[in-house]
């Protein structure tokens, strides 16, 4: 098994193991995809990759994570993702979308207007939701502590969400449970100290995370995969762990959960973070190992050696790469040639690879 080995999940069959990660862009109005997701997202098709996700595409519009973020919280949203989704297939690659709710780090500032939190009469909103009303931090909203039909609401959402994924043309969904946003806010300690059947226990600090992988199964057809992206752990004393995600890996495959994505931190500010090449792998390989799933490998995934030397020692089943693909857009079509594999080029730049 190499990076360039084709890989099957459910109906599909990606080409190779180099897929493009949900990369925010900030670039949206009223949540509704512009041309610049088309480029961008569309030049990542050209350059050989195999799968290319959108941005984290909100479930509601108080789910943004700020005014400028991907939406699908309405079917006029559709169209316009589905011009991108047929951009993508008609390049040979596959189109995913991260269903997303920000949770308490909603309502803020683009990261280069300096990514505080906004009020209303700068843009924002008031109504910003987390598991417990607990800010991110001082710069951040105060968020409003879900009551159980919010929590319905948010949930369906997610399921209304995969529906209109669907109808854009979309082949797989991913579910993020990441970076400290609601989902991962609900399923750490640090963050959720609800009493109820969300909060305290294990099995109830994931609920969340299973009702919404229910509802979207439920809408979203057997025959396409659902990822999952997970902070592995919050790097913190009380956080979520590890040997949690491990347990949570193994709890949503029954429910249709097909690949964990594996990331780390985002729950909290000024924990230490032993950022380096590949310093996430290990998660992803335990996962695996321990879950008996498929899962991706993200973070600091640069070159062609590193990224086969993952698939091929078995740590991950894909690479997922971000701002190296921004660097180097036709980073597939460039590694499939210094490893020396087979990979169609483009027809308009087929004078290119040889």
């Amino acid at each position: 098994m190499h990076l360039f080995d084709p890989l099957h999940i459910r109906s599909l069959t990606l080409k190779h193991r180099v897929v493009v990660s949900p990369m925010c862009q900030y670039s949206s109005q009223d949540g509704f995809a512009s041309d610049w997701h088309l480029v961008q997202l569309g030049r990542f098709a050209v350059g050989g990759a195999s799968l290319v996700f959108t941005e984290a595409n909100a479930v509601t519009p108080e789910g943004r994570i700020s005014p400028s973020d991907l939406g699908i919280w309405k079917d006029d949203h559709i169209e316009p993702l589905a011009r991108i989704v047929r951009f993508i297939k008609q390049q040979g690659a596959y189109a995913g979308t991260q269903l997303a709710h920000a949770g308490r780090k909603a309502s803020t500032a683009e990261p280069w207007n300096g990514g505080r939190g906004l009020t209303e009469d700068q843009g924002g909103w008031q109504d910003v939701y987390a598991p417990s009303a607990i800010p991110f931090n001082d710069t951040y909203i105060q968020p409003v502590a879900l009551d159980k039909p919010g929590i319905q609401r948010i949930v369906a959402a997610f399921g209304a969400a995969a529906q209109r994924a669907l109808l854009a043309g979309f082949e797989v969904v991913e579910i993020h449970g990441a970076h400290g946003y609601l989902a991962n806010e609900f399923l750490s300690p640090l963050s959720n100290q609800r009493t109820d059947e969300y909060g305290g226990s294990f099995e109830n600090r994931t609920r969340f995370v299973r009702e919404v992988t229910e509802a979207i199964r439920r809408v979203w057809p057997e025959r396409l995969p659902l990822f999952m992206r997970v902070s592995a752990t919050d790097y913190a004393p009380g956080g979520w762990t590890i040997e949690e995600s491990v347990e949570l890996a193994r709890i949503v495959k029954p429910l249709g959960v097909d690949l964990i994505d594996t990331s780390s931190g985002g729950l909290i500010g000024g924990v230490q973070i032993p950022v380096g090449p590949g310093y996430q792998v290990n998660f992803a390989d335990r996962i695996r190992r321990e879950a008996g799933i498929l899962t991706g490998a993200v973070g600091m995934i640069t070159s062609p050696a590193q990224a086969d030397q993952i698939v091929r020692n078995g740590n991950a089943d894909v690479v997922l790469l971000a701002r190296e693909l921004l660097r180097h857009p036709n980073w597939p079509l460039s590694a499939a040639r210094t490893l020396n594999q087979k990979i169609d080029w483009p027809r308009q730049h087929i004078r290119a690879a040889n």
